[in-house]
């Protein structure tokens, strides 16, 4: 299905891995997210409670927050804040499999679905690789389902540099690091070949730019980082982006926002 837009939407899109949102609200979560001024924001690894992270955003007015957390307490977790109320929003993929760990948040919008993830780390040893496969499977089920209704833009921590230039050393850690696997470039790879645009990479494809940095060796400093947080668009949402971004001067966590403009 194409869908048609007839009116220009103009508004903000931002995805931030926030490492802990209990740890980034005393950093000053609530000066930066009025900084950023965020139409929508999602969260990855709030890694807190509902209930906590409401306590977190208290001072942050403007937004309306829907939380999911993981059963395993202080661990994953998702947010979103919305300046704009959203039509309807689900939690999860509906897979029991998956459902146990606050991944996932879809917000129904009039003209696009807006749908944070963290996406699995395929863990130490890779031993949640095959596991993460699957995900990646079903999520791109999931979104392509969506997209039979209206344009999916999918943002969060993908946990994958896609290409070697979305890393700082990609040869000493091909198919040895979490997040540069073939397996994962693989499940990125099956996004793009359904129609879906890393918009970032559409918009500025030679250009160096990372959002994780490891909190060893000084590594944001140096700029020996990783892109691992992305926003795809479904084919039929590509058109009302205006710009894609990586704010890499926002501090606060090991990740930095990205985000797209829509026109």
């Amino acid at each position: 299905m194409i869908y048609i837009f007839i009116k220009k939407i103009k508004m903000k899109l931002v995805s931030w891995n926030l490492n802990g949102i209990r740890a980034v609200e005393k950093k000053g979560l609530s000066d930066i997210l009025e900084y950023i001024n965020a139409d929508i924001i999602g969260f990855q690894e709030t890694k807190a409670q509902d209930d906590q992270v409401r306590e977190a955003l208290k001072n942050v007015t403007g937004y309306h927050i829907y939380s999911s957390s993981a059963v395993k307490k202080g661990y994953s977790g998702t947010a979103i804040l919305s300046k704009k109320e959203p039509i309807k929003v689900t939690y999860e993929l509906g897979m029991e499999e998956h459902d146990q760990e606050g991944r996932l948040i879809c917000a129904e919008y009039e003209y696009f679905f807006y749908i944070t993830t963290y996406v699995p780390n395929s863990g130490s040893g890779l031993h949640r690789l095959e596991y993460r496969a699957r995900w990646d499977k079903d999520l791109l089920n999931f979104i392509t389902n969506k997209e039979k209704e209206k344009p999916v833009f999918l943002c969060g921590d993908l946990n994958v540099a896609h290409q070697p230039i979305d890393l700082k050393n990609p040869k000493s850690n091909f198919n040895k690091t979490p997040g540069y696997t073939q397996t994962e470039i693989d499940g990125m790879n099956n996004f793009i070949k359904n129609g879906y645009t890393d918009t970032f990479r559409h918009f500025y494809p030679e250009k160096i730019k990372y959002s994780w940095w490891s909190y060893r060796f000084n590594s944001r400093a140096k700029n020996v980082g990783w892109r691992l947080d992305y926003f795809l668009s479904s084919e039929n949402g590509l058109e009302i982006i205006k710009d894609a971004f990586i704010l890499n001067d926002i501090m606060g966590s090991d990740h930095c926002p990205v985000g797209v403009e829509l026109k």
